[in-house]
């Protein structure tokens, strides 16, 4: 059976995580529009324009979000390429289902800890490098 396989419980987990982390990011697009409108800080003419403000303007939410959507796109794609080579490891479902879900979590966490100010967003972030250095090593170890 080939690791890239949706007969692979493996690749079909990953498959499914990495469509909960996709759908995550897409989010990140309307929040921070949201955020925008209700701060009226609007990052284009037009927008001020469309929408009644007053002045182009930056706000400390606004950025917020966009910082925290700026690491998801840092961070997100990379598990995309190491969950991916780790399937191809055969590794268990359930360490690789574990560590899937690990790794989800901890950005969707790391996301509204960032959002609220939370200084436990370094914990969820340094879990999901864990998780991303353990496939790496994985990867490396069975292909050396």
């Amino acid at each position: 059976m080939s690791g890239w396989n949706l007969e692979n419980p493996v690749f079909s987990s990953y498959v499914f995580w990495s469509g909960v982390l996709a759908a995550k990011m897409l989010l990140m697009g309307p929040i921070t529009g949201y955020f925008r409108i209700t701060r009226k800080a609007f990052a284009n003419p037009e927008d001020v324009a469309a929408m009644g403000g007053k002045d182009v303007k930056t706000n400390s939410d606004v950025e917020r979000v966009r910082r925290a959507h700026q690491n998801d796109l840092e961070n997100i794609p990379v598990f995309w390429v190491c969950g991916l080579l780790y399937v191809l490891t055969n590794p268990s479902l359930l360490t690789a289902s574990i560590l899937f879900r690990i790794y989800a979590s901890a950005r969707i966490l790391h996301t509204v800890f960032y959002l609220r100010g939370s200084f436990l967003r370094g914990f969820s972030y340094f879990a999901g490098m864990v998780v991303k250095f353990f496939m790496v090593g994985t990867v490396l170890y069975t292909f050396w």
